[in-house]
């Protein structure tokens, strides 16, 4: 028996746009991956819980232009709390100029709201089977 793939979903900072992050959670679960959906998290209890549940992928979910600052401490924190194995993808509205920059900062991958989740599925589990 192979062990399920552990994933936290977490909405950045105070965006209330919470469907499309809601929408992945439930279909990850749908794919077979456990999942634990924190809400709105700041990124220090985004990192925290991630040690705390033996995670292996963050996915985080932002519509409201936080992702340069928000996104990248993630990375760093989890990186500071010695995960660097957990991969961190980043879904919704993001500017194709600040791609770049972000996968410079460690995210994995990003997707915008028209990805079709298979997409997502797939990229997660690759992830896993590179660490």
């Amino acid at each position: 028996m192979t062990r399920r793939i552990r994933v936290l979903m977490a909405k950045l900072g105070l965006d209330i746009h919470w469907r499309g992050a809601v929408t992945v959670a439930q279909f990850l679960r749908e794919s077979g991956m456990e999942v634990i959906y924190l809400g709105n998290q700041f990124p220090e209890e985004i990192a925290q819980a991630a040690l705390q549940e033996y995670v292996d992928v963050v996915g985080l979910s932002t519509l409201c232009g936080n992702h340069r600052v928000l996104a990248p401490k993630v990375v760093k924190l989890l990186r500071e709390k010695g995960l660097d194995q957990v991969e961190v993808f980043l879904g919704g509205i993001i500017p194709e100029r600040d791609i770049p920059y972000l996968l410079e900062q460690g995210i994995k991958k990003i997707y915008g709201p028209d990805t079709p989740m298979k997409t997502i599925v797939q990229a997660i589990q690759e992830a896993v089977k590179e660490q």
